[in-house]
C-alpha cells in the first residue's frame, strides 16, 4: 500500500485524537490555541493523546501569533520538555521581516531536535520567495514535509503554484514531500493526486461544528475514503 495518500489532521485533545485515527488519519498535528494559528500545546496534553492513539504525532512548536519566532529560548524550551516527553516529530516553520526564512531560530530549534522528523508549515505560503526558501533549508536535518497552500489565502488560489512544485520533485530544495493544507476541499484532491501529490492536511475540515466542536468520525472518513478511491 505504498501509494496510500497520507492523511493528517489537527487535533487538540485526546477526543479528537481517537476520533481522528478511527477516521482513519495516518497522523496527527498537536496544536492548542487555533485562535492564534496553532501553538505549542501542554506537555501534559501531548502525553494524553500519546496515550489514546498509536499513530504518529507532529507537535507543533510556535509560541507567538504570526509567523516570526519570538522567543527563541522559549522554543528551545519547549522542544526540549517535548523531546523529554517522548515527542519524536514536530511542525515548525519562521520568517524574518524581510520574509526569509529565520535560520537563526529554525537552526536553534533543529540542533534541539537532534534529528527528529519534522515539517516546515505555511510560513512557506508567506515566504518573499518560496524557492529561495526551500534551497536555504534544504540541508537541514529531518525535514521531510512542507504544508502549504501554494497561497498565503488558501489552495483556490495557490493550486497552479502547488502542481507546478509537484514538478520539481528532483530539484534541490524540493525532495521534502508536499503536504498540501490551507483551504482544502475534496474537489481539490483530483488535480493535486493527478499530479503526484500525496499528502493532506486537514483542521476545519474535520469538524462540522467549528474549532468549538471535536473531530468527527464521519467527516475524517469521508476525506480517507476519497483520498482511497
Amino acid at each position: 500500500m505504498s501509494n496510500r495518500a497520507v492523511l493528517e489532521v489537527i487535533a487538540l485533545d485526546a477526543e479528537d485524537a481517537v476520533a481522528a485515527q478511527t477516521g482513519g488519519a495516518d497522523r496527527l498535528e498537536l496544536v492548542t490555541d487555533m485562535a492564534a494559528d496553532g501553538l505549542t500545546p501542554s506537555v501534559e496534553t501531548f502525553m494524553a493523546i500519546r496515550a489514546a492513539v498509536d499513530i504518529p504525532l507532529r507537535v507543533m512548536l510556535r509560541v507567538t501569533d504570526g509567523f516570526a519566532a519570538g522567543d527563541i529560548g522559549v522554543l528551545v524550551e519547549k522542544a526540549r520538555e517535548m523531546r523529554a516527553a517522548g515527542a519524536e516529530e514536530f511542525v515548525l516553520g519562521f520568517l524574518d521581516e524581510d520574509g526569509h526564512a529565520d535560520l537563526v531560530a529554525v537552526e536553534r530549534l533543529v540542533a534541539e531536535l537532534n534529528g527528529c522528523r519534522w515539517t516546515f508549515h505555511r510560513a512557506i505560503d508567506r515566504a518573499a520567495d518560496r524557492d529561495v526558501l526551500r534551497k536555504h533549508l534544504a540541508d537541514l536535518p529531518g525535514l521531510d514535509t512542507y504544508l502549504t497552500a501554494g497561497s498565503p489565502r488558501g489552495v483556490d488560489a495557490g493550486i497552479d503554484t502547488l502542481l507546478a512544485e509537484a514538478e520539481h520533485a528532483d530539484l534541490p530544495g524540493y525532495e521534502p514531500q508536499i503536504m498540501v493544507g490551507g483551504g482544502l476541499r475534496l474537489e481539490h484532491l483530483p488535480r493535486l493526486r493527478a499530479a503526484g501529490i500525496e499528502a493532506f492536511h486537514i483542521g476545519g475540515a474535520a469538524r462540522p461544528g467549528g474549532w468549538d466542536g471535536p473531530v468527527d468520525v464521519a467527516a475524517v472518513r469521508e476525506w480517507r475514503t476519497a483520498l482511497d478511491g
